[in-house]
């Protein structure tokens, strides 16, 4: 692909935003505008969502390549970057493939079967694979509760900040929804990340976790893995594996902690 939907907002040093699951350019809005004074932002349309289509599956490998062209176009200096889920995974690619590009990672719950002891890698690798069939054969609702049980996620977000922007599942974010379960979940259980050289990497990563995300759930302990082999502390954030968007307030008063 010779280019990704993006928007750039703000002033000041870049802050590249990579998003979860189904999320676009737009995904967070709310956290956006918190961090705007303060950062130039940078939102994209992953490949297969929204305004940058695909006509097949893209492996993480590639979501990074794609991200690597996005940067280059932009800018010659290294950039922070926060990902989120699926998100963290791509820089965690970056800051092997291309550790020049990224000078801060900050790692949020990242969904990389990779970083797991094997036994408990096939067992989340299994459960990922479930939900896909689950999709397949009873469609988007039974799925979507599947991954929130998975991922320990409380749709009903008990103690989300006021005022959000409205999320609707719109015919465009059911589409990418589909896109996200039918392609790159089967990106993530195939993907190659070489885990263990994240340790000579010289970005500056920081494994990172919501506040109320159960300690037992896949993304959580992919988080923990990672701060046991960098050999750092598990950053903690307000909210969830989705506080990005229900505690934006919150969330970007502690990237700013984090990225100084």
């Amino acid at each position: 692909m010779n280019s990704l939907h993006h928007e750039v907002r703000g002033t000041g040093p870049m802050l590249l935003i990579s998003q979860s699951g189904e999320g676009d350019a737009d995904r967070t809005v709310d956290l956006v505008n918190q961090l705007a004074d303060a950062f130039t932002l940078i939102t994209y349309d992953r490949r297969g969502l929204s305004r940058s289509p695909s006509s097949r599956g893209v492996a993480m490998a590639e979501h990074a390549e794609d991200v690597h062209r996005l940067l280059a176009g932009l800018t010659d200096e290294p950039v922070a970057m926060l990902g989120c889920s699926l998100g963290a995974v791509i820089g965690l690619h970056l800051a092997v493939r291309h550790p020049g590009q990224i000078s801060t990672l900050i790692a949020h719950e990242p969904v990389a079967p990779r970083l797991l002891p094997a036994g408990e890698r096939a067992r989340h690798e299994a459960e990922l694979a479930e939900i896909q069939e689950l999709y397949r054969r009873d469609g988007l609702a039974p799925a979507l509760k599947a991954v929130a049980a998975v991922l320990g996620i409380d749709p009903a977000n008990p103690d989300a900040e006021p005022g959000l922007a409205p999320q609707p599942m719109t015919p465009g974010r059911i589409a990418n929804f589909d896109f996200f379960i039918e392609h790159d979940f089967t990106a993530v259980l195939q993907d190659t990340l070489p885990a263990g050289e994240l340790v000579s990497s010289p970005t500056r990563i920081v494994p990172a976790a919501g506040r109320t995300t159960p300690r037992t759930v896949f993304d959580y302990r992919c988080a923990q893995e990672l701060a046991a082999l960098l050999g750092t502390e598990l950053a903690e954030f307000p909210g969830g594996h989705n506080g990005n968007t229900s505690h934006p307030r919150a969330y970007a008063a502690r990237l700013r902690e984090l990225l100084g």
